[in-house]
């Protein structure tokens, strides 16, 4: 077996690249879009499901799976995976965003970050190595160090002070990893401010993870600029190391992305859409709550190879979420989920044969199409 950590780049177009990354639970291709199983389940979707439609690798939440059922819970039954059903490699976000999203619970100190419970009003505290714990009681496989996420705009002042306090604990965590087969991600952050982000790639770069994580984008700033921020953290990470943009995002971000040198990506987007009529096809998404589709026998995409494409019209859809059917939230959770696994496996080919800048111009073209929701 490939020792955990192994990256190896297969093939390299423009700044573009597609490898295999090796865990403990096996490797995953690159590029590559982890589905959002926050609390040890995709919503709507089983494992043999998300299997099915080519999924390679999931995410999962720290701070949610802390507070509810608990680590040592999910220890005691065989770990994370064994608890899922999941034999496949898992990553779990730090829970930094989710403490970023509860700022008027939560209090942050140079020792790690105070905070109130959004289930029962407890107060808890998170510390970098308390992290590490939890995640290596879980028993996954990639964790992510705890980082402090800012929101846009800030200040250069508050987002050198936020990311001084990260790269601190960024080398708290490292220090406190006992388990070398939990593979561990270092993140950059740095707000908008290309000389922080260059400076918080080149010190994280210098801690000895197992790969780096591109925090902090997609918190309210301009498309432009996060494009922007990303480019630059991106190419001053090295290259030799995977690179994840965290909580990013739609079809043409991943695309415009993995342009950019990216590997790995995570976001709610086809889930949290699909259950609010939001569905992605070929020429951009369409929403199955507008009434031309109450009548149309069509699948969702014609291009597409999912199941609900297959078996299921348009019409049978908008009929199921305007009823308030639970399978309407697993057939179209399960079409967005593939398409984005199409997506990713369209770019790995495309990058392989040098075609990868025609196929991105060309997606993105198309997905310009995109009707109104």
């Amino acid at each position: 077996m490939t020792t955990p950590g192994i990256f190896k780049i297969q093939a390299v177009d423009g700044l573009a690249r597609c490898g295999q990354y090796w865990t403990a639970s096996g490797s995953f291709e690159t590029p590559n879009f982890m589905p959002v199983g926050t609390q040890a389940t995709v919503k709507g979707l089983t494992p043999e499901r998300l299997k099915e439609i080519g999924t390679q690798i999931i995410l999962s939440n720290t701070y949610h799976l802390y507070l509810r059922p608990g680590e040592k819970l999910i220890q005691s039954l065989g770990g994370l995976h064994k608890f899922m059903n999941w034999d496949r490699p898992i990553l779990t976000d730090s829970g930094g965003f989710q403490v970023f999203s509860l700022a008027k619970l939560r209090k942050i100190t140079d020792d790690g970050v105070r905070f109130q419970s959004h289930i029962d009003g407890q107060i808890q505290i998170l510390t970098p190595e308390k992290v590490v714990q939890i995640q290596e009681a879980l028993g996954v496989d990639i964790m992510m160090t705890l980082d402090e996420c800012l929101g846009y705009p800030a200040t250069q002042l508050a987002a050198k002070k936020s990311l001084e306090l990260t790269l601190k604990w960024a080398e708290r965590a490292s220090a406190a990893r006992s388990k070398k087969e939990t593979l561990a991600f270092g993140i950059v952050q740095g707000g908008m401010f290309a000389d922080l982000r260059k400076y918080a790639a080149s010190e994280i770069s210098k801690i000895p993870f197992d790969g780096y994580a591109i925090g902090g984008v997609s918190v309210g700033e301009p498309l432009e600029l996060m494009r922007e921020i990303t480019k630059i953290s991106a190419e001053n990470l090295p290259d030799d190391k995977i690179k994840y943009l965290m909580g990013v995002g739609t079809p043409i971000d991943i695309v415009e992305s993995v342009a950019l040198g990216v590997d790995l990506f995570d976001c709610v987007m086809p889930t949290r859409c699909a259950r609010f009529g939001r569905l992605f096809t070929e020429t951009g998404h369409i929403n199955i709550r507008n009434s031309k589709y109450k009548e149309d026998s069509l699948g969702i995409d014609p291009e597409c190879d999912c199941y609900t494409c297959r078996n299921y019209s348009r019409a049978y859809l908008a009929h199921l979420l305007r009823a308030n059917e639970v399978l309407y939230i697993e057939l179209a959770s399960l079409h967005n989920l593939r398409f984005y696994q199409r997506l990713v496996w369209r770019i790995r080919e495309a990058i392989k044969v040098g075609y990868f800048k025609k196929f991105a111009d060309e997606f993105v073209r198309k997905q310009k199409k995109d009707e109104e929701c």
